[in-house]
């Protein structure tokens, strides 16, 4: 009896642990690399898709193409805004996503403090596609209103040396920082 408690519990340790780990992302900068936590309870679609892409390599190279000093930076335009392919085009960037379907929103309590990641959209709530931001400060005004699926755990010093962009939009000129690579640990 005891023998076989002791596995089921071992066995639910290793579970959680592995799903754990299936949840966490090495997003490598120039600088560094930034670990991220993935909220899959939260937003199980946001993560799906944001999972999907990073396997499919599709994050790597794309570059940061508005950055807020003091508020976020803002990646993932896999369309335009990938620096590895013929059809890059800084001026672009922004207005791409993937090839897949856009997502539903899927807005929660979570709050967009320093270290969220929250997925960019338009100014259709179901419009989140594959453009993500990071928020360098809390941004409250976002609550509820754009759907947080992650948070740096480790490596925010990282992005805080992204690139900053200019005017009040963030644009970034060349030569924009960019992912070198996203992939699960």
């Amino acid at each position: 009896m005891i023998k076989k408690f002791f596995f089921i519990l071992l066995f639910v340790f290793f579970t959680n642990s592995l799903m754990a780990l299936e949840n966490i992302m090495i997003l490598k900068l120039k600088n560094g690399d930034v670990t991220i936590e993935l909220f899959n309870d939260v937003a199980p679609g946001h993560v799906e898709r944001f999972k999907t892409l990073a396997k499919e390599k599709k994050y790597d190279g794309v570059v940061f193409h508005r950055v807020i000093d003091g508020f976020m930076a803002q990646t993932g335009d896999v369309q335009f805004g990938n620096s590895s392919l013929e059809n890059f085009d800084l001026n672009r960037a922004g207005t791409g996503g993937s090839d897949y379907p856009d997502l539903k929103a899927e807005f929660s309590d979570l709050p967009h403090e320093r270290g969220t990641l929250s997925m960019a959209r338009s100014a259709s709530p179901d419009s989140a596609n594959s453009q993500f931001f990071i928020c360098f400060k809390p941004a409250p005004f976002l609550d509820r209103q754009y759907t947080v699926f992650g948070k740096v755990i480790n490596g925010m010093e990282f992005v805080d040396l992204i690139k900053r962009g200019e005017g009040a939009n963030g644009e970034v000129s060349k030569p924009a920082d960019k992912i070198i690579s996203l992939t699960s640990k």
